[in-house]
């Protein structure tokens, strides 16, 4: 199985970069994991819908020419469905199945993500009602991916 995950901007923070490096380098037991990146836009504070939308819109279109028509998509969106992490290794397990060769997470911008992204999502995830830094969502997705490995293979993992 390939998992990617693609997101909007980079890292810049070393202890960033280094927790993910480490969950990556843990995975390569069970699975290969690819991160994207593609380029955010500059944000204005206090902007309008309009320009929010602009924005989200051409970080959208940056994100949607990565994706294959057959990528399983998962999008990572406030409003989506909440899960344990015991329930997200299932989930996993069963959208490995769907995906084919290739389940794909999306984080999205500063802003949020635009409409045709959602709409092209198979599934629509949140990991909390609170919001986290995208650079921050990225650790923990990575972790929360290690950990449904863990689970899955019955072998010990810290709760």
């Amino acid at each position: 199985m390939n998992i990617r995950i693609l997101a909007v901007g980079s890292i810049k923070e070393s202890f960033y970069k280094n927790a993910i490096s480490e969950f990556k380098k843990r995975l390569t037991r069970y699975t290969s994991l690819e991160i994207v990146e593609v380029k955010d836009e500059k944000t204005v504070e206090k902007a309008s819908e309009a320009i929010d939308r602009k924005i989200k819109d051409a970080e959208g279109k940056r994100l949607l020419s990565k994706l294959n028509e057959s990528d399983f998509v998962v999008v990572l969106a406030i409003e989506g469905q909440k899960l344990s992490s015991v329930e997200f290794s299932q989930k996993l397990a069963e959208w490995e199945v769907s995906a084919g060769s290739r389940l794909t997470f999306i984080i999205g911008g500063s802003i949020g993500l635009c409409d045709e992204l959602i709409k092209r999502a198979n599934v629509l995830l949140s990991f909390s009602d609170m919001t986290f830094p995208h650079q921050l969502m990225r650790v923990i997705l990575c972790e929360q991916i290690y950990r449904s490995y863990r689970i899955r293979n019955n072998e010990p993992y810290h709760k």
